[in-house]
């Protein structure tokens, strides 16, 4: 089901988090539609980090770094 699936940084997943604690602590309570837009788009993104974490290919991660001893 998911043949390519590219594998997504650290940070991509730390900055889903904040994001969506931003968005649910400063912005919901200002502005309730563009709240629920954003905590809505870092739980996507949220999924897709977890999705590339789940599905990525292993075999790039064990192959040995050209040039680094």
């Amino acid at each position: 089901m998911f043949e390519n699936v590219a594998p997504l940084s650290n940070g991509f997943m730390v900055t889903t988090i904040v994001g969506f604690l931003i968005s649910w602590v400063y912005v919901l309570p200002r502005a309730a539609q563009w709240g629920f837009t954003f905590m809505l788009f870092f739980i996507l993104m949220f999924i897709a980090s977890v999705i590339s974490m789940t599905y990525s290919p292993v075999e790039e991660h064990l192959k040995p770094i050209k040039g680094k001893k």
